[in-house]
Formats: C-alpha cells, structure tokens, sequence
C-alpha cells in the first residue's frame, strides 16, 4: 500500500484527536465550542480551566509529534522524510478540521510545533524565540502566532532542513492554513481590537468581541 497515504490517514486520525474538546467535555461537563472563541485549541481551553489549557497545549504537541514518529517507524529508506513530511502535514489538517467535530477544530499552532520538531528542530527552535520575543514586546499571542507560521517555510529553507523540495511546499501548506485559521485575529490586530496577553475582560471597549473567534 502507497506509504504516502498510510502516512496521510495515520496523521488525520492522530491530528483529529479533539483533547480539548474531550477534557472540558468530560472533567468540565461543557462544550468548549460554546465559550470565548469557539475553538477547541489550548488558549480557548485555557479560559474554561488554566490546568486543562495547559494539558491540552501537550497533548496537541503530542499527537503532531505522535504522527511523525508513527511514520518513522514504520517506512524507511531514502523516502522517508517526506512521507515524515506528509504524516506531519495531515496531523495539523487533522486538528485544523476534524472530521468528528465537523472539521470546527483549533487553530494548529500546538499541533505544527509537535508535528515538525523532529524534522525542522532548528527552525521550530527559531520560531519559538521569535514568538517569545513578539509576545513580550506587544502582548498579542495572535500576533506571534500568526508571524512564525508565515516564518515557517523560510526558516525549513534558510536552514536547509528538508531533503526534498516538496517537503517545504508542504510546510507552506501548513502555514497558510495556520494564518487562514487566524483570520479573525488578523481582522481584530488590524480594528485595534484584539485582546492582550493578561488584558482583563471588558478593559476597553472591543475587549469582549475580541474573545470571539
């Protein structure tokens, strides 16, 4: 059987694991989809329960890395780090639209970080630094999340980590995605509206429509 699809639906059905959905479902009795943004990500989880935040920001590292690793395992030879590649692509597909939530997943950025530290190590490093920098300096998480996935496919090529040039195309698909899924935010940074990392609910006026979406 073809390894790319192997890879392909190995990484959907791992990536499409919704933990954030599972934990405020089962420990909380909620629908996360129903509060701040509607997402089942780790930050929307966060306002729900911090603790559950933090355990489904791991998990969804998790089941990216999972994915790849799955991957590795089972395919060899000089077509590995592509089929890598794919199992890594279709795990952040997977949790971008799950198809057991009805493809309304989270916006990736967790699940792209696990999914790629093994085949891009250098450049999640670099993106990590600059989303600390970016988050500290002006407070926007979207913000920083939104410019390291833009930096992606030019860190994995700056940084020489690929052994085929599809593997970068892909990476490009993933960041793309990642940026559509934060179209909301791009529209509320542009508006001024977006909330800020620590912000208190209701601060300013467009605080409260900045938790949707």
């Amino acid at each position: 059987m073809n390894p790319y699809l192997i890879a392909a639906v190995g990484g959907y059905v791992l990536g499409a694991i919704p933990f954030g959905y599972l934990l405020v479902r089962i420990l909380k009795g909620q629908d996360v989809r129903a509060t701040g943004s509607g997402n089942i990500g780790a930050t929307n989880v966060a306002r729900t329960s911090p603790r559950l935040g933090a355990a489904t920001l791991l998990l969804d590292v998790a089941k990216g890395l999972a994915a790849v690793l799955v991957a590795r395992a089972l395919f060899s030879g000089p077509h590995q780090p592509l089929v890598m590649t794919t199992a890594a692509c279709f795990a952040v597909l997977g949790h971008l639209f799950p198809v057991w939530l009805k493809f309304r997943g989270g916006k990736g950025v967790a699940t792209t970080l696990g999914a790629f530290i093994l085949l891009t190590p250098k450049a999640i490093l670099c993106m990590l630094v600059l989303f600390l920098i970016l988050v500290a300096v002006f407070r926007y998480v979207s913000l920083g999340s939104i410019a390291v996935a833009a930096a992606f496919p030019v860190l994995a090529w700056a940084l020489h980590e690929y052994a085929d040039p599809r593997q970068v195309v892909l990476i490009a698909l993933v960041s793309v995605l990642v940026i559509w899924k934060h179209h909301r935010n791009i529209g509320r940074l542009a508006a001024g509206t977006e909330s800020k990392l620590g912000a208190k609910a209701g601060a300013k006026s467009g605080t409260l429509g900045a938790t949707r979406g």
